[in-house]
């Protein structure tokens, strides 16, 4: 298993659900998963979908500028950090974000997320 290979393909397809079935993202967290949106702490698969889905813009499109990842400990683990900008519908400028995902394998040989930590990047 290539990890950059893996988190490369894991952040085309969170940022193409994100972007265009947010609900469809449930599957990827599980009951100890844990977000941190903007400081704001979610745990569980149900509660992580609907802060998602509540969020105050219908559409975006996330433009991903740099993917790194690294090996997380004897479990099989890897954690990836994202940087990028996101355009919401109707707005002119995009903003900038960075995001890091603590993945966990699954005994079916795919990854959930167990963490989920996201933050606009004022400057």
């Amino acid at each position: 298993m290539d990890p950059d290979a893996v988190a490369k393909a894991f952040v085309e397809h969170y940022y193409r659900t994100f972007d265009g079935n947010r609900p469809g993202l449930g599957g990827l967290y599980q009951d100890a998963s844990m977000l941190t949106f903007e400081g704001d702490k979610i745990q569980g698969a149900a509660a992580i979908v609907a802060k998602l889905t509540s969020l105050p813009f219908q559409q975006c499109v996330h433009a991903v500028s740099t993917v790194d990842c690294q090996p997380s400990g004897p479990g099989g683990g890897m954690l990836v950090f994202v940087s990028g900008s996101l355009q919401l519908a109707g707005e002119s400028h995009t903003l900038k974000f960075s995001q890091m995902f603590h993945l966990m394998p699954t005994p079916q040989g795919s990854f959930y997320v167990l963490n989920d930590i996201f933050r606009l990047n004022y400057a």
